[in-house]
């Protein structure tokens, strides 16, 4: 994400800035910690910043989400997608990812079209996590599906192959921390030939991560994963990637053209607009700008407390098992 938004500050610098004065970005690690996310926002409103960018945790978006509502500073989330995203609907706020609810409907369809009805959840507490089995055990069920939870504070990755045979599910999702305890349930599970039929799924995305790969090899192909990406970027999108694969050394992740997005939907605001926040967050709605991945517009969407992007793309891929380091596109909503 950082790579994304630094590429496009240099971008929109390198033509002339806004109105001739360089863009900067002031930058915090939130460490994936609400409090230090909410700690962060203070700290860059007191500096005079005329918007906040970024974040790919939901639920530390969800604390820097609320402390931006609460200062009255603009906040475009670049990547998280937990459907309340601020307690109450704001202006304040928009969203370039798609909300949890929409991507993980889409990867349910996907299930039910590969012939899984019978889904089986690996999870850990969290807000995220129970968001993501309420979505897909409300979806599934109008479909004639059922979702089983394994809770993994009470259950080994052993005694989830157990429960997966003893619940007769053919597919298992987890909805759980990577590498811990994802890389052992997936090790289990290969390993278990009662369960060679079954389906591992990852709608949270942990597959694309280098790291996955780099810990399960082989195992680690063949888990379908939500991507936010187009099936062609845009001509913009296609010279990023070139960019930032030559600067990354390798391909770049969905959240790379978020990044990129963020910044250059803010440029847009700023150049209109200055650096009047009341000015900015009023225009959301007025936002009309070409990414990496399509046309970005927001509007409000039922049930979304926040203005969101509402056909950003959606796809599931998986790694394909014949070449690990590729991946396949394996449905699109």
């Amino acid at each position: 994400m950082l790579a994304g938004l630094e590429m496009a500050a240099r971008d929109v610098n390198d033509t002339g800035g806004i109105d001739g004065h360089p863009l900067e970005l002031v930058v915090r690690d939130t460490a994936a910690d609400p409090e230090k996310a909410a700690a962060a926002v203070d700290e860059l409103a007191g500096l005079g910043v005329a918007a906040l960018a970024g974040e790919y945790h939901s639920v530390v978006a969800r604390a820097a989400a609320g402390r931006a509502d609460a200062l009255g500073v603009p906040f475009l989330c670049s990547s998280a997608v937990l459907d309340a995203l601020t307690e109450q609907p704001t202006d304040w706020v928009a969203r370039l990812s798609p909300p949890q609810s929409r991507g993980w409907r889409i990867y349910a369809d996907f299930l039910l079209g590969a012939g899984h009805s019978r889904i089986a959840v690996a999870t850990q507490p969290s807000v995220y996590w129970a968001a993501g089995t309420r979505i897909l055990r409300d979806h599934l069920a109008e479909r004639g599906g059922t979702v089983v939870e394994l809770d993994l504070s009470a259950l080994a990755p052993a005694a989830v192959c157990d429960a997966l045979v003893e619940q007769r599910a053919t597919a298992l999702l987890l909805l759980v921390g990577h590498p811990e305890p994802a890389v052992p349930i997936v090790e289990s599970v290969r390993h278990d030939g009662r369960l060679a039929e079954v389906l591992i799924g990852a709608p949270a995305g942990q597959p694309e991560l280098a790291e996955w790969a780099t810990l399960l090899g082989d195992h680690g192909a063949g888990v379908p994963f939500l991507r936010y990406l187009p099936e062609h970027l845009t001509p913009l999108g296609t010279r990023v990637e070139a960019a930032l694969r030559e600067q990354l050394g390798d391909a770049p992740s969905f959240v790379a053209f978020e990044g990129y997005d963020t910044v250059a939907v803010l440029a847009d605001l700023l150049r209109t607009h200055g650096t009047d926040r009341a000015g900015i967050a009023g225009s959301w709605p007025r936002v009309a700008v070409e990414g990496t991945r399509g046309r970005i517009g927001f509007s409000r969407t039922p049930g979304i407390s926040v203005w969101q992007w509402a056909s950003s793309p959606v796809q599931v891929v998986d790694r394909d098992p014949a070449e690990p380091g590729r991946f396949r596109i394996l449905h699109t909503g």
